[in-house]
């Protein structure tokens, strides 16, 4: 029978990839009219890479996307912290790329709709609830913006891949209320730009209240020798700010945070220029849930950020959302579209991602800004004189760890999804 993906996401398009891929029939259910690539840029880590290149989508990514070569962390005042290679340049056998979301988006749904069929990425799907049956799963759906019914759809298993206002979590966990706010609001952006530093490299610059990151998204500079740079400026807000709901569009005023930026022109890169400059802004509160003691119940379970929404450090939301629909796809391999199948997911993915949660809340490898502001509030001549290369080394050495994204280890694992089940 078929598998059921709630979600027309990064996490529930793999899904359905992948579920193509061993031979299992799949259909996703989507809330929104039409999928379009909405958002700013994201990072898709190694490991996660290796899973899209099983999928065939490897060219797609080269094409709009640029290959990570380096990620830098730097001082308020711009003074270098530490950097490392990523992707290909770390020794990893496949790349780390810098792309818009909406672009990973729209190659996940061209390569699904290519390969389902578009009678199995329905839109205007909501859905409203369901009940087990003798065969797995009933599922019902509305056309969320009318509320009129769009019927039932019948299947072995339903996989909940909605997003952090997951319906389906909802209705497992009903007192569990809204996201989790930390203090902290997003600002982010997509400007033209001159390249920077190596015309390849994630920057990070400041420390836990007042932070910036930006990187380029574009291959090749445009007409005008300008390239797309993302950028996320973020600060830890006052108890008494009043933040509005989590909305990934919604439209952000820049006089309000640029004033906190307007003196971070540094040799190599000018955050208020680009800040200035950008055409469309959005704002987003830095929001996550508690983790869960379960996920699973019966022919459901859920995926992505319906399970473990986390906040966006170490470039990890969208890497875990692909690595759940690989290893739930090994599981489907190994037991069929069953109960079974998706206890054996569980099992191995809750941990991972609870670990994973905790340790963004922690700041991930970003707190060496943090201790060097600690430190050094007024500035240093060297990093080392503020922290030593022990410490920096080992806190990047423990966040690839816990992500699953070690050079030697991920290089020498074979495939979470057999060679052999490959279309």
């Amino acid at each position: 029978m078929t598998v059921l993906i709630a979600g027309g996401g990064i996490g529930g398009l793999t899904l359905a990839l992948s579920l193509h891929q061993i031979g299992v029939a799949a259909r996703v259910f989507e809330s929104v009219p039409e999928l379009k690539p909405l958002g700013v840029g994201i990072n898709v880590l190694p490991h996660a890479v290796r899973e899209l290149t099983e999928l065939g989508l490897l060219e797609r990514l080269d094409a709009v996307g640029v290959r990570t070569r380096e990620l830098a962390y730097f001082s308020k005042h711009g003074k270098p912290i530490w950097s490392e290679p990523r992707g290909i340049d770390a020794g990893y056998r496949w790349p780390q790329f810098s792309i818009h979301r909406g672009m990973l988006q729209q190659i996940l749904l061209d390569a699904a709709t290519e390969r389902l069929g578009k009678e199995n990425i329905l839109t205007r799907h909501h859905l409203s609830g369901w009940t087990e049956t003798a065969q797995g799963v009933r599922a019902e759906f509305i056309d969320k913006a009318t509320g009129k019914s769009q019927g039932d759809h019948d299947g072995a298993i339903l996989i909940a891949a909605d997003g952090i206002h997951s319906a389906v979590r909802e209705k497992l966990y009903p007192q569990e209320g809204p996201p989790i706010w930390n203090g902290r609001i997003l600002w982010r952006g997509i400007s033209k730009s001159d390249a920077f530093l190596s015309g390849r490299t994630m920057i990070m610059a400041g420390h836990e209240i007042l932070k910036f990151v930006c990187y380029p998204i574009s291959r090749e500079p445009d007409a005008s020798g300008k390239s797309a740079i993302n950028w996320i400026a973020e600060r830890h807000m006052p108890p008494t700010y009043q933040r509005r709901r989590e909305d990934y569009n919604r439209a952000a005023r820049p006089e309000e945070f640029l004033p906190w930026f307007k003196d971070w022109k540094f040799d190599w890169l000018d955050v208020p220029g680009l800040i200035e400059t950008c055409p469309h802004a959005y704002e987003y509160p830095l929001v996550d849930r508690d983790p869960i003691p379960q996920w699973t119940f019966g022919p459901v379970t859920l995926l992505g950020d319906a399970a473990h929404p986390m906040y966006p450090i170490g470039s990890n939301g969208a890497s875990q959302a692909i690595l759940d629909a690989r290893v739930l796809t090994r599981e489907i391999l190994e037991h069929g579209p069953t109960h079974e199948a998706l206890i054996a997911y569980e099992a191995e993915r809750r941990p991972a991602t609870t670990d994973l949660v905790m340790l963004n809340r922690r700041n991930g490898p970003e707190q060496v800004m943090q201790l060097v502001e600690e430190r050094a509030p007024d500035g240093y001549k060297v990093v080392t004189d503020v922290l030593s290369q022990q410490e920096l080394e080992d806190i990047a050495a423990n966040y690839k760890r816990v992500a699953g994204f070690q050079v030697e280890g991920l290089n020498a694992r074979p495939p979470i999804v057999a060679r052999s089940a490959r279309g």
